[in-house]
């Protein structure tokens, strides 16, 4: 029974974290029509952040706290520089955000010299139930994931942010002539996005370390995620990360790490395959 219970946390709080990837890609992709290739990248300058401020003798929450907003203003940048341009070609938007997430990617290995840096967890400890025993940052994890998403769901569907954002995905040129600036709506859309990556990557760096290639892994699961979910509705993405989340987690446990991992993406594409819409399709946020 313990051990279920330990299993079931584990495949939960690995599930969070998908959902706090899932969401910044979800949104500009739903909004953009376009996948941001370097959301992976924003996981890894969101860590980066992080442990620069605990090697710097700032506290950890600090780091953790600045990183989305430093990181949601060079996305703000990077969407008014490069990929404004390239939204009438979307395929052309992906292997530029792509090459973007390259050039972070190498820069930041280069910074840290490929070395593994462990950023210590800022709630340290477990949490006792009976003889069970789970991870205490594990838990907050959990509860800011779920505190996120019912913010993000708040802030798109009850504000007046949000109803220019729907606006402005439903019909852009009605969105103009309305006197929407649907550039600022798309800048600030990208740079919302980019901020829960950020925030993703300073949550998870007590847990995986930093290194290079920590954002890889979560670009191509959030990706699968927001394929399997459903690209333009909020809960699309959210459900899509669920299910992978729960699958990555889950099926280590019952077969090799290496056989889970291909067999996620089987099934992945065996789903899409027979329902590309993905499990919740729409048009709205």
């Amino acid at each position: 029974m313990a051990s279920t219970f330990v299993a079931a946390f584990e495949i939960l709080s690995f599930g969070a974290i998908i959902v706090l990837v899932v969401l910044g890609l979800g949104i500009i992709a739903s909004m953009m029509g376009i996948f941001n290739f370097a959301q992976g990248e924003f996981v890894l300058l969101g860590a980066y952040v992080t442990y620069l401020a605990y090697s710097s003798g700032i506290p950890i929450w600090v780091g953790m706290a600045v990183a989305p907003f430093i990181v949601g203003g060079l996305g703000f940048v990077l969407e008014a520089l490069i990929i404004r341009r390239f939204y009438a070609a979307p395929i052309v938007a992906m292997l530029g955000t792509y090459a973007l997430g390259l050039i972070v990617r190498e820069s930041v290995r280069g910074l840290i010299g490929g070395f593994y840096l462990t950023v210590p967890e800022p709630i340290g400890g477990s949490i006792d139930i009976g003889t069970m025993h789970i991870s205490a940052w594990r838990f907050t994890i959990i509860v800011i994931t779920l505190l996120v998403m019912a913010g993000c769901y708040l802030l798109l569907s009850r504000t007046s942010f949000g109803l220019r954002v729907r606006a402005t995905l439903e019909n852009p040129a009605l969105a103009r002539a309305s006197g929407i600036s649907t550039p600022l709506i798309y800048g600030a859309t990208f740079a919302f996005g980019a901020a829960l990556a950020g925030l993703a990557g300073a949550l998870i760096v007590p847990v995986f370390s930093l290194f290079a290639d920590l954002g890889i892994r979560f670009l191509i699961q959030g990706f699968v995620a927001v394929m399997v979910g459903g690209v333009g509705s909020f809960i699309g993405p959210v459900a899509g990360a669920g299910v992978i989340g729960t699958l990555s987690a889950a099926l280590p446990w019952v077969m090799a790490p290496v056989v889970a991992d291909v067999l996620v993406f089987v099934l992945a594409i065996v789903f899409i395959k027979f329902r590309p819409q993905g499990l919740i399709a729409g048009k709205g946020v």
